[in-house]
């Protein structure tokens, strides 16, 4: 993926062959399985203590700010896996910027249990310090090229929204909430819009070059990590005991969960998102919502990890409304991403998916006067039956071509 020769950094040409991810690209995906769960930890915290336990605003406002927190770590990773798909990652200023994300998100995983208590400082430095050095290791790097001046305008637009993430490390929790939630809006609409910096201009995403195999891949290896978070989180929740039959049950059903949600993932569609970047007019357009489809398929996983820890601590019980949305809600959530990767791979949704969202949507009633195991069996069902539509459909046929609507 580009020259090593010395010189300025260059971007590799968007019909280059692309390499695989660097071991220092897996390397800092190792720290997000960390990471993913101290997010599980805190909302598990959230949803068992007062007053989320018994209060559905409670988990509400608890459920938010741990997504809040899990919006910022994937701003990092999509931030570095980007550039890691522009430039030659074997060039020593993309490895210090893959190296000075990897330390950050390592104090942000650290700091995420009282990130908005004690750690606040430590969370907002950590993640500051990763937004603005890409950019301005980058603009240095550059040199004269054209691509410089774009890096200039995300480091202003790092800056600014530093000030809010620094700011409100100092301030009460709500507070605090407020003005980082506000720094992520302000930093995902400056890049939807191409970076605008008054006096400095914008830019079109859909004229980036960039490596889009390669940066599909990184989205197929993120998922692989925030899938196997959910694995840790259920071996670590049954490890604790006791080892009864309906803990058993949970376990063994989350196990089977996880299993179903790799099988949806790859077939057909996630398999071959690389095969759709390289046959779609504008890879930057299918690269950004990949970038999307992604984000909200881990957020299915974070939830349904959630979900796993919940039962199996309390398999029996009557599960709570704010419970249900984790063991449910989870899977939703991944098969309304997966719909959305399907269409961006084939231009088209199987049926099945939205029969799916229906049938989860209907059993939410039943359950709710269930114990909570029954909640994880039909999740489990409902997904085995997607698995067995995916495959009767791709038995006796040609595999499916990819053609993408971008």
């Amino acid at each position: 993926m580009g020259s090593r020769a010395a010189g300025n950094l260059e971007p590799v040409p968007g019909v280059a062959t692309p390499g695989r991810a660097t071991f220092l690209e897996l390397f800092f995906d190792l720290v997000y399985v960390f990471a993913l769960t101290r997010i599980s930890a805190r909302a598990f915290e959230d949803l068992t203590q007062e007053p989320g336990r018994d209060h559905a605003w409670g988990a509400v406002t608890g459920g938010g700010k741990s997504l809040l927190l899990l919006l910022a770590l994937w701003a990092v990773w999509q931030g570095t896996a980007w550039t890691t798909s522009r430039y030659d990652p074997y060039r020593v200023p993309l490895q210090t910027v893959v190296i000075t994300a990897l330390v950050c998100s390592m104090l942000m995983g650290v700091a995420i249990p009282r990130a908005f208590t004690q750690t606040a400082l430590m969370f907002a430095v950590a993640y500051v310090v990763a937004q603005l050095t890409r950019p301005v290791i980058l603009s240095i790097a550059l040199g004269a090229h054209p691509y410089r001046r774009l890096k200039v305008r995300m480091a202003v637009v790092y800056a600014v929204s530093g000030v809010l993430w620094i700011s409100g490390a100092l301030l009460s929790t709500n507070a605090q909430v407020v003005l980082w939630s506000t720094a992520l809006v302000v930093e995902y609409l400056a890049a939807r819009c191409g970076w605008p910096v008054p006096g400095l201009g914008r830019s079109t995403i859909s004229k980036w070059e960039i490596a889009g195999e390669h940066l599909a891949e990184r989205y197929q290896q993120f998922f692989l990590v925030a899938l196997g978070e959910t694995i840790l989180v259920a071996g670590f929740a049954y490890s604790k005991g006791p080892y009864e039959v309906g803990h058993a049950w949970a376990f063994a059903l989350a196990l089977a969960t996880s299993i179903m949600l790799w099988r949806i993932y790859v077939q057909r569609a996630g398999r071959i998102l690389g095969e759709a970047v390289l046959k779609a007019r504008h890879p930057a357009d299918i690269g950004r919502s990949a970038a999307d489809t992604h984000l909200v398929m881990v957020i299915g996983l974070a939830a349904t990890a959630i979900g796993y820890e919940l039962i199996i601590e309390d398999p029996l019980g009557r599960i709570s409304g704010p419970w249900l949305a984790m063991v449910l809600g989870g899977p939703a959530l991944f098969l309304a991403g997966r719909a959305r990767l399907e269409y961006e791979v084939f231009a088209r949704v199987s049926p099945s998916r939205w029969i799916t969202l229906l049938v989860l949507a209907a059993a939410a009633v039943p359950l709710r006067f269930l114990p909570g195991v029954a909640a994880t069996a039909v999740g489990a069902v409902v997904l085995a039956a997607v698995v067995v539509v995916d495959a009767r459909r791709a038995r006796g046929a040609p595999p499916e071509a990819a053609a993408p609507p971008f």
